[in-house]
């Protein structure tokens, strides 16, 4: 099966401001309330999580991801809501991106060997 994936990247210096993985790891922590528990959903190191974390809030205006500190439970992380914000943005973008090369992309699917190209998905 031919596939197009695009990888959109929001790069400040050497930096990745944001991209899939930054946005899957917003997702994840949205998800379970933790960044270790996100990372390990990711098959991530937790040490890894959080370096993602952290370059997030340093590079953006305001944070993405907030912590906490709790009782039993050992604390938590919420995506803020302008982490959300910057989330739905970015899922729009890598939506619109997709569309507006998918013509191209079906084009090119056409001049590959029809082993190759006998099923192909934007």
């Amino acid at each position: 099966m031919t596939q197009l994936k695009l990888r959109l990247r929001f790069m400040v210096d050497q930096d990745i401001a944001f991209g899939p993985g930054k946005a899957d790891l917003l997702e994840a922590i949205q998800d379970t309330g933790s960044i270790s528990q996100a990372a390990k959903k990711m098959n991530m190191s937790y040490r890894r999580a959080w370096q993602l974390v952290e370059t997030m809030n340093q590079l953006f205006t305001s944070a993405l991801v907030e912590t906490y500190k709790g009782g039993e439970s050992g604390g938590g992380a919420v995506v803020t809501p302008f982490g959300l914000e910057i989330l739905k943005k970015f899922r729009g973008m890598e939506q619109k991106a997709l569309a507006a090369i998918e013509a191209d992309f079906e084009q090119l699917c056409d001049y590959l060997k029809p082993s190759s190209a006998s099923t192909h998905q934007a």
